[in-house]
C-alpha cells in the first residue's frame, strides 16, 4: 500500500508542479504584453528580432513547405488512386496546406531556430548578469529584452505562413503536372475554386498564435535560466521543446474553435 501512495504522491507533486510552471509563464506573458502598450518601445531591438525571424527562417521555412507539397500530392495520388478519387488531390493538397501544415511546420521550424536563439541570447545574459546591469541602468528587462521579441514573433510569423503556403501549394502542382500527369490550367483552377477565404485567415491566425508562444518561450525560459553554460543549454532544449508541445495542443484547440460546428 505504501508504493501505491508514493506513486499518488508523485503524480501530485508532479501536477502541482506543472501548474506552478504554467501559472509562471502566463504572468510572464501578461507582463510582457504590458510593456507593449507602455512606453518607451525599443523600435532598434523589434526590427532585428523582425528580421531575425522573418528574413533568416525564411530559406529553412521555404524549403519545408515545397517538400512538404510534393509529399502531400504524392501521398494523396496513390491513396486517392485507390478510390478513382485522383480529381481531388488539388483541393487536399490546398486545404492541407493552408489550413494546418503551413502554419504547424513553419511554427516547428521556428521554434527550432528563434526559440533557440532567444533562450540562448537571454541565458547568456542572465547567467552573465547582463539582465541586471540593464536595472541597474534604469532599463526595464521585459520591456527591452521580452516586450519587442514577443511582437516581432507575432507579426512574422504570418508573413512567413503566406510564404510557407504559396510555395507548398507551389510544390503540389509541380508533382501534380510534372509527374501526376495533371494539366497545369486545370490543376491550378482547382485549387483556387475550392479554396475558401476562411482557410487562409484561420492559417494566418494560427501562425500569430504560434509566433507568439515560439518568442515567449524561448524569452521566458532563456530569461530564468541560471546555473551558467549548463543552465544555458538547459533553456535552450526547454524552449524548443516547450514551444513544440505547445504549437501541437494549440492547433488542436484552434482547429476546434474554427471548425467545429
Amino acid at each position: 500500500m505504501t508504493w501505491f501512495l508514493d506513486v499518488i504522491a508523485a503524480v501530485g507533486a508532479a501536477v502541482l508542479g506543472l501548474c506552478r510552471k504554467a501559472g509562471a509563464i502566463v504572468l510572464f506573458a501578461l507582463e510582457g504584453v504590458s510593456h507593449l502598450v507602455r512606453p518607451p518601445f525599443y523600435p532598434r531591438i523589434f526590427a532585428t528580432a523582425f528580421t531575425e525571424i522573418a528574413w533568416f527562417s525564411l530559406p529553412v521555412v521555404a524549403l519545408t513547405a515545397v517538400f512538404t507539397g510534393m509529399v502531400l500530392a504524392l501521398q494523396s495520388y496513390s491513396g486517392f488512386s485507390r478510390f478513382g478519387a485522383e480529381s481531388a488531390i488539388a483541393n487536399v493538397v490546398v486545404l492541407s496546406i493552408t489550413r494546418e501544415l503551413g502554419p504547424v511546420l513553419a511554427g516547428l521550424m521556428v521554434a527550432g531556430r528563434i526559440g533557440a536563439a532567444f533562450a540562448a541570447e537571454i541565458g547568456t545574459m542572465r547567467v552573465t548578469d547582463q539582465v541586471d546591469a540593464l536595472t541597474t541602468l534604469s532599463t526595464n528587462p521585459m520591456k527591452y529584452l521580452v516586450a519587442p521579441r514577443l511582437l516581432a514573433g507575432t507579426l512574422a510569423m504570418p508573413l512567413l505562413v503566406v510564404i510557407a503556403d504559396i510555395l507548398g501549394v507551389m510544390g503540389g502542382w509541380i508533382i501534380g503536372t510534372a509527374k501526376l500527369g495533371f494539366g497545369s490550367a486545370g490543376y491550378l483552377n482547382a485549387t483556387l475554386s475550392f479554396l475558401q477565404p476562411v482557410d487562409v485567415l484561420s492559417g494566418l491566425a494560427k501562425a500569430a498564435v504560434f509566433g507568439f508562444v515560439v518568442t515567449l518561450m524561448g524569452c521566458y525560459h532563456g530569461y530564468n535560466s541560471k546555473g551558467g553554460a549548463q543552465g544555458v543549454g538547459a533553456a535552450t532544449t526547454a524552449a524548443v521543446v516547450s514551444s513544440s508541445i505547445l504549437i501541437l495542443a494549440l492547433d488542436y484547440v484552434l482547429t476546434e474553435l474554427f471548425f467545429s460546428r
